[in-house]
């Protein structure tokens, strides 16, 4: 317990681009369709079109975070984990990794200020405004899909403008410091295009 709260407290100091997403009251069909996409626990399955796919992004992602988190055995399970929870909310994978840099720098334990939680930084009030009091935001799936859900949410909200979407993630819509950073995180450090090989046989 000593040393879960020692991380927590090294990592607060860390997470210095964390905001807060602002609370809002959501119409019950809202607040239902989003409880039902944190709480569906069906089995996961790839989210990978085919193995070759899946071996040369976890590759490219792998070498990338390789710095961040060591274990390889964790960042491939974390890199997974991304890529479905991102490809099941209709997200890019490499865009939920440029906000998991921006927001967390890759911490499991990050608290920001106002009190968000985990690799996304997932403001606690949505346990009981869409999920279960019980989960915890510093869950590595339980987080990711808390975050990937209130970004495709807010989305949605924006009718697909992503800098609107981000800001709102962020707590600070119309200010451009935070998508901005997001977004040159995604293009300039985790941007991903398949290798030739692949788009020349058709995949």
């Amino acid at each position: 317990m000593r040393r879960l709260i020692a991380a927590i407290a090294l990592c607060s100091a860390s997470a210095a681009f964390a905001g807060a997403q602002k609370y809002e009251p959501l119409s019950a069909s809202v607040q239902g369709a989003l409880h039902k996409a944190v709480s569906d626990s069906r089995p996961t399955v790839t989210s990978f079109k085919n193995s070759m796919d899946a071996v040369d992004w976890l590759g490219e992602m792998s070498r990338r975070l390789e710095k961040r988190i060591p274990n390889r055995e964790y960042r491939i399970d974390l890199l997974r984990s991304v890529h479905y929870e991102a490809t099941r909310a209709g997200l890019d994978p490499q865009l939920v990794l440029g906000l998991m840099q921006v927001e967390s720098g890759f911490r499991k334990y990050a608290v920001s200020s106002a009190g968000a939680r985990g690799y996304m930084q997932v403001m606690p009030f949505w346990l009981k405004l869409i999920g279960r009091p019980e989960d915890s935001l510093f869950d590595l799936r339980t987080n990711l899909r808390y975050g990937c859900t209130i970004l495709r949410h807010y989305l949605d909200i924006e009718r697909g403008d992503l800098f609107r979407a981000l800001g709102r993630y962020n707590g600070s819509l119309g200010k451009p410091e935070y998508p901005n950073m997001v977004r040159a995180a995604w293009q300039n450090q985790w941007g991903y295009e398949k290798p030739a090989r692949l788009v020349q046989a058709g995949q």
